[in-house]
């Protein structure tokens, strides 16, 4: 459980780590300059199990697993937004960020509300309304990845010959 911090659509990679910081691929360091200039608060108050709510097309821009990274380094329990690029859906798989897609609880979770997710039910629980919405739950093979910190960590712990 933990506090919404809520964007609009079309956030894109250097929105959420500009690239003068990409200089590290370090997690808390990166989480310390996160959304530094569209959000300047988010870094400095943003608490493990928060999660960020954002509408259409998060993460679009680069291809840059520096923005996933940050958003995890932050503590980001998950991400929830009404769709995603492509490429950070991708990349925030690969570094065991939970990510979540649905329109309705996209457009109704307000910032500052509690919200408690559950990404392999695909539940979502909106505290303050009361309110719960259903996303598509993560295959178990994703929360596996997650689980582990990420899909180097997975397979360093994981025969490839089983996953085959």
């Amino acid at each position: 459980m933990g506090k919404a911090w809520k964007f609009g659509q079309n956030l894109n990679t250097d929105e959420i780590i500009p690239a003068r910081f990409n200089l590290t691929i370090d997690e808390k360091e990166l989480a310390k300059k996160a959304f530094c200039e569209i959000k300047p608060e988010f870094a400095p108050q943003v608490k493990p199990g928060d999660v960020i709510v954002a509408l259409d097309n998060f993460g679009c821009g680069s291809s840059r697993e520096h923005a996933p990274i940050a958003i995890k380094g932050a503590g980001v329990a998950c991400v929830i937004a009404a769709s995603y690029a492509r490429i950070f859906f991708r990349n925030a798989i690969n570094i065991g960020l939970p990510i979540l897609e649905s329109p309705e609880a996209a457009a109704a979770i307000q910032e500052g509300d509690e919200v408690q997710v559950d990404p392999a039910s695909g539940q979502i629980k909106d505290l303050t309304s009361g309110v719960t919405f259903q996303a598509r739950p993560l295959p178990p093979f994703v929360l596996q990845i997650a689980a582990a910190g990420g899909i180097v960590n997975f397979l360093k712990t994981h025969d490839l010959e089983e996953l085959l």
